[in-house]
């Protein structure tokens, strides 16, 4: 009989993760991992994980298997945490989302897992998991969720072969409401519990107020430059390389304070991302101003109106070579290659049309059509049909 270890996060997804596996035969032991524990910046006086453990002992209790909590907070903080500080002080926005999954969940918790003799770790993750064998080796395949709505395959982005190879995904060929109904037949306390938000396992955190605590607010200007700003129609010069090319697409554009308005002021460029329009307070537009670039550098925020203006649209980024990570490693691309796949750029949006283009430093994701806020930090996923292949820090 296999062994297997379901992360039971207090929520409905993985209860019903852990029923299945029970009917499909499997030895089913339920692990709730508490990741946070500094109440300081929680937003309300609930406290979620306190909440959550309960909820996940209760159905493991309804189903009768073993259930314990392991306390990770320390290495989350490590990996999770100070990680996030440190990208947010250099101007990037990380996805803590992506980032527990490869760091948290399918390596320490997995570690944990096997060490208690698990042969697979299960989650309530919607999306699924094949397996395909090229040149005689096996090899495992990323899908996407049955519930085009809740595919969460994006958040799995960064796992590799050998975390895949012991993951199993049971509630992936389902629909969130037939999860639901499920629960709601075995009678479990999270079936009609809300979908938790916010940063996986922190609980319900305001991010400004949780940066705040370790970025020192400083106040800056808030510039905001006009859609006819040269900058805009820089002239190309013919003759380049494809990869000079690409290189220009993806190229971040360097504002200077001289070139707009100053409109307003706010208390620290790294608490801001582009594409936002929210918590700018600046009033007396025409129409809402979202932010097309920070520079945490001199400390500026530089802005532009509407949701169509230029400085927030790009047709190509760039990973770093050691950013870039083949699910699919078979697939992977050599120097000099290039592969038509679709690809999002955050979680949700609906998948575009791409070129990958392989060089010797790293790799440029072309976009058929221009990109709305293209965010440094945040992962881009790319796919075939519906398999995820591979992944990579946008740089």
């Amino acid at each position: 009989m296999k062994r297997v270890v379901v992360g039971l996060s207090g929520g409905v997804d993985s209860s019903v993760a852990a029923y299945l596996l029970q009917q499909q035969g499997y030895e089913v032991i339920g692990l709730f991992m508490k990741n946070w524990h500094d109440d300081s910046v929680t937003i309300s006086n609930e406290c979620p994980w306190l909440e959550d453990s309960n909820d996940a002992l209760l159905v493991a209790e309804k189903l009768g298997i073993p259930f314990q909590t392991v306390d990770l907070s320390e290495e989350y903080k490590e990996k999770i945490v100070d990680y996030m500080f440190n990208e947010y002080e250099k101007g990037r926005t990380p996805n803590p989302d992506v980032l527990c999954n490869r760091e948290i969940k399918f390596d320490v918790f997995m570690k944990i897992a096997l060490s208690l003799g698990a042969d697979y770790v299960a989650t309530g993750h919607y999306c699924q998991k094949t397996e395909i064998e090229v040149n005689g080796e096996k090899v495992y395949q990323l899908i996407a969720g049955a519930d085009t709505n809740k595919d969460q395959s994006y958040f799995l982005c960064q796992l590799s072969q050998e975390q895949l190879s012991k993951s199993l995904f049971p509630i992936g060929e389902l629909t969130k409401p037939e999860v639901r109904e499920i629960a709601a037949e075995m009678d479990l306390v999270t079936a009609e519990k809300k979908d938790s938000q916010g940063l996986c396992f922190i609980g319900k955190v305001r991010l400004p107020e949780f940066l705040q605590q370790k970025l020192q607010p400083k106040d800056g200007l808030i510039v905001q430059i006009d859609k006819n700003d040269p900058i805009y129609n820089a002239e190309k010069s013919e003759d380049l390389s494809l990869e000079k090319e690409l290189e220009l697409e993806a190229k971040k554009l360097l504002y200077t304070p001289k070139m707009g308005k100053v409109v307003g002021k706010h208390q620290g460029a790294h608490y801001f991302t582009t594409g936002q329009r929210k918590g700018l307070n600046v009033g007396g537009t025409t129409d809402p101003l979202f932010i097309i670039a920070t520079d945490v550098e001199t400390n500026t925020i530089y802005t532009g109106l509407t949701s169509q203006h230029p400085g927030l649209f790009k047709k190509a980024l760039f990973i770093e070579k050691s950013e870039v990570h083949w699910i699919r490693t078979d697939l992977a691309l050599k120097n000099g290659e290039q592969m038509e796949v679709m690809a999002r750029i955050r979680y949700r949006q609906p998948l575009q049309k791409v070129t990958l283009h392989q060089f010797e430093g790293g790799m440029y994701v072309h976009f058929d059509e221009p990109q709305s806020a293209i965010t440094e930090g945040q992962f881009v996923a790319w796919y075939l049909d519906n398999e995820l292949v591979g992944s990579g820090v946008i740089s």
